[in-house]
């Protein structure tokens, strides 16, 4: 977790500082730049998950706090496996998270004819041409990364010829596979990237931007720098694993006729959340193959499944603010993102009543049902009250429950007394049991002199429970669910799909306070004693709320 903060003096505002930050610093004081102009640049072919988060975080709060700008720009090169699914959640998720980009969302495929251009002035000049080598035998001409590739017998095509072959390869005439539009850099570069890189290549896929106008489609080393340049992006951030192509992205720009100045791209670390799984090609396979509830399912660690788990907007971002941005790769404990998650729904969400596994009690001496009064957060009285039906049937937690115990047990003992959240005093007098053993119903009596005091003799009642009327509730299903995997590292299983915890959901039957029954979707609640829970309208019917477990009260738990 990073600490690092500085005051900005005109406001005295706190604001965390990092490497990156401390670039904007210098280049605004020195005049390079005089104003901050950044992108998120998500490839539409899946759906965002927590370390985009992160990138989001990063740069559109930087645009923020430099009052600058920041676009939304999809990285829109690979049709066959993008979807207008994956655009419209990424834009959802962006703006869920509390930011606007500027303007209209910008693709990469707004500059096919721009990028097309630049690609035949790499040719007249003599920096790209037309490979006829299969993708294995490119392989195998590239080298290692302690031998020098080797040229193709293409290179040195003439200019002409290159130019000719292009216009084939952009007109159809040329199937899949067949050709490829390479950049002549240096095959014997200490730098794969820089090895003769593909620029272009034939496919023969409808577009979801362009239709079918294009049968080559640009590369995103080739795309993305002159993106920026196009859209005069000042500071262009990305992850640690894009630092050598680097040189190509300066490369690209370098030598064409673009307008200057340049953009400059920096790295950062991806984030690494221990125990989960980030490749978005083994995330599409969990979701074809079913064996999670779509792309948002509450296991899953994209943006929308963690929305529809309970996390909030605010919890995301002040993750984003804790973990800070380095050069330095680290794995992230998932403990650290479920305290943002806790602190945020401990000040926020309104506490209510759940029995998750139901016991049955009958205080035989309550002759007539009562209407209580309970707060809804215990230190923000804002939030107003709610009211909750006493009856003489009511349901506690079968755990909440024994015949016998020691001293450390604080709930209800046979014989012995404890208090219901919000109500009164009950003594537990005899139990009724099925076939089996099991106790079925306990019947107590209650002390109708202790609603919000204690009893008038000065007896001790320790303990205090949650309950729900048996008869004024709602039924409710409670989805626990737990991490999708317990290894620390799943990215490196071979099979993911065995590789799924066991008890990554637990599904209960239960029961609510009745005024739940109109919970919205999304909404948090601490049920009391029992964990804190938001309702799913995704899965409710009318006979049946569902509330999903967001996060336990206490870490460990």
């Amino acid at each position: 977790m990073t600490t690092e903060k500085t005051v900005i003096e005109e406001t005295g505002e706190i604001r965390p500082t990092n490497f990156i930050r401390q670039i904007i610093d210098e280049d605004l004081a020195s005049g390079k730049h005089n104003n901050v102009y950044t992108r998120f640049p998500p490839e539409p072919n899946g759906y965002l998950h927590i370390g985009h988060a992160k990138s989001i975080c990063l740069n559109f709060g930087i645009a923020q706090d430099y009052q600058g700008k920041c676009n939304l720009r999809f990285d829109d090169t690979n049709p066959t496996k993008e979807d207008v699914e994956y655009v419209d959640s990424i834009k959802q998720d962006v703006e869920w998270l509390g930011f606007h980009w500027e303007g209209e969302p910008r693709y990469a495929s707004d500059y096919f004819d721009q990028l097309y251009g630049y690609a035949i002035e790499l040719i007249e000049k003599g920096l790209a041409y037309v490979d006829e080598l299969s993708a294995e035998q490119m392989r195998e001409y590239r080298g290692t990364l302690t031998e020098a590739g080797k040229n193709s017998p293409h290179r040195d095509r003439p200019i002409e010829e290159n130019l000719a072959l292009f216009e084939k390869m952009k007109n159809g005439e040329v199937p899949e596979g067949k050709m490829s539009l390479r950049a002549k850099i240096n095959m014997s570069s200490p730098f794969m990237v820089m090895r003769d890189p593909v620029i272009y290549r034939v496919k023969f896929a409808s577009h979801h931007q362009t239709g079918d106008k294009w049968c080559i489609y640009p590369m995103y080393d080739f795309t993305h720098c002159i993106s920026d340049a196009i859209e005069r992006i000042t500071h262009s951030l990305c992850t640690l694993e894009f630092q050598d192509n680097r040189r190509l992205y300066d490369w690209v720009l370098e030598h064409i006729s673009i307008a200057r100045p340049l953009p400059h791209q920096y790295e950062f670390s991806r984030l690494n959340l221990e125990g989960t799984l980030t490749s978005k090609r083994k995330l599409l396979k969990l979701v074809e193959e079913k064996v999670v509830d779509g792309w948002d399912d509450p296991r899953m660690p994209t943006i929308s499944g963690l929305r529809r788990r309970g996390y909030t907007p605010a919890s995301l971002r002040e993750f984003c603010r804790r973990i800070g941005v380095t050069k330095q790769d680290n794995v992230v404990e998932f403990s650290a993102l479920e305290s943002c998650i806790r602190d945020d729904l401990n000040t926020n969400a309104p506490r209510a009543m759940a029995v998750i596994n139901p016991l049955k009690i009958v205080i035989e001496n309550l002759k007539n049902p009562e209407i209580l009064t309970a707060p809804n957060h215990p230190n923000r009285e804002e939030l107003g009250t709610r009211q909750l039906a006493f009856t003489q049937a009511l349901y506690i937690d079968q755990a909440d429950f024994r015949e016998e115990a020691n001293k450390q047990y604080k709930r209800l003992v046979l014989g012995k007394e404890v208090r219901l959240r919000n109500a009164y005093v009950i003594k537990a007098e005899r139990v009724e049991k099925d076939a089996d053993g099991n106790v079925t119903c306990v019947y107590c009596s209650y002390d109708p002199d202790t609603l919000g005091k204690n009893p008038a003799d000065g007896r001790k009642v320790k303990g205090v429970i949650h309950w729900v009327s048996a008869t004024e509730n709602y039924p409710a299903e409670f989805r626990q669910y737990g991490r999708l995997f317990d290894m620390p590292n799943p990215g490196a299983e071979e099979d993911i799909i065995a590789a799924i915890s066991p008890n990554s959901l637990v599904v209960k039957q239960g029961f609510v306070e009745k005024s739940l029954v109109n919970a919205q979707a999304e909404q948090a609640y601490q049920f009391e004693r029992e964990g804190y829970y938001c309702a799913d309208n995704k899965h409710s019917r009318a006979d049946q709320l569902v509330f999903n477990l967001t996060v336990s009260l206490k870490e460990g738990f």
